[in-house]
């Protein structure tokens, strides 16, 4: 038995509106959300624009509040560096001048203790051979997460330093 295939609707620029102003009191959304929202709905591409201008009048959709929204939450709760929150709101739409004013707001001393609680847990996470595997992951870890090279390199060479349990698990 094949499953029900979903039907696609199209919305109304009126129903769109409507959807939209329930989702934006859920959470925060961009103004490249609703327009892939939007599209993926059916709404006419030349009513779109409409909706949304009308949605940013009504402050339900703020780009500078997403992106303070944005930028706090992967910080505190995902562990993000600069670059990967960077990359991921340009993915969303937002411009280049609210995303440097987002991210201006960053303590350069507290990404690298953040970076560092990060690679210790990693630390205790990972298995390895020798010093220069171990140093290997933290690095690509560290640059997985969006930190500077730089950062991520003293950070892992620092955690190397004091960490003095070999690891045997091979």
């Amino acid at each position: 038995m094949q499953p029900a295939k979903k039907i696609k609707r199209d919305k109304t620029p009126e129903q769109a509106y409507a959807a939209l102003i329930r989702l934006c009191a859920r959470s925060e959304k961009s103004s490249g959300d609703a327009l892939r929202l939007m599209q993926r709905w059916g709404v006419e591409p030349s009513a779109r624009q409409g909706v949304l201008q009308k949605l940013l009048a009504d402050r339900f959709i703020d780009d500078n509040r997403y992106a303070e929204a944005f930028v706090r939450d992967k910080i505190r709760l995902s562990g993000w560096g600069a670059r990967k929150i960077r990359t991921s709101l340009r993915l969303k739409g937002i411009a280049a001048a609210i995303i440097d004013e987002a991210l201006a707001r960053l303590d350069p001393a507290n990404q690298s203790e953040r970076l560092r609680t990060q690679l210790e847990k990693k630390l205790r996470l990972t298995r390895y051979k020798d010093t220069y595997d171990l140093k290997t992951k933290l690095i690509r870890y560290g640059l997985s997460l969006g930190y500077d090279y730089d950062a991520v390199l003293d950070a892992a060479g620092e955690l190397i330093q004091t960490n003095d349990e070999p690891c045997d698990d091979f």
